[in-house]
């Protein structure tokens, strides 16, 4: 997983988690991006000092890539990563960042995410009204699952209404 820190427009900036640099740059090019905060998809990546997994914990410190342009010379151009960046020394303040507490942290939430998804009702596309609904003290509660868009996340956000996006990805149901 590579953590990315990005900004949107009106400077909110907020952290989102992808399998991959391709991944990222996959939904950015497809308009699936956008502020958590204000709903904008004016969103830029900041420089970012996580990367879990991937080629950077590999050990790969650069990408080669064959060099083009005039001027170039005949080698291969050797291009850094984000992510690959050297993090300055910690500070008395700040500890150090250890990758195995994090992986097992990261382990530790999926398996629990996984646990609730499996005793919660899967609702589909029906989230947000049965969300209310159980709010609202129309039916009784119950844990439940599904999916809605982000302007309807934000209505509910805004009502009061007790919920809250999947930190890991799941499989999706055609079943509710």
């Amino acid at each position: 997983m590579i953590v990315y820190d990005l900004k949107c427009g009106a400077q909110h900036v907020f952290e989102a988690w992808f399998g991959s640099s391709s991944d990222y740059e996959s939904q950015r090019e497809r308009g699936l991006i956008a502020c958590p905060l204000c709903d904008s998809p004016e969103v830029e990546r900041l420089p970012s000092r996580l990367a879990i997994g991937g080629m950077a914990a590999a050990g790969a410190h650069a990408e080669e890539s064959p060099s083009t342009g005039p001027g170039s010379g005949s080698g291969n151009v050797r291009q850094r990563r984000d992510s690959e960046r050297p993090l300055p020394p910690p500070s008395a303040d700040q500890p150090s960042f250890d990758a195995e507490k994090a992986k097992k942290a990261l382990t530790a939430m999926a398996k629990a995410q996984a646990e609730a998804v499996a005793k919660s009702d899967y609702v589909g596309g029906k989230f947000a009204e049965e969300a209310r609904a159980m709010y609202y003290g129309e039916q009784a509660a119950r844990p439940i699952y599904g999916e809605t868009d982000r302007k309807e996340a934000r209505a509910l956000y805004e009502e009061g209404v007790p919920a809250m996006p999947l930190l890991f990805p799941v499989k999706r149901r055609s079943d509710a």
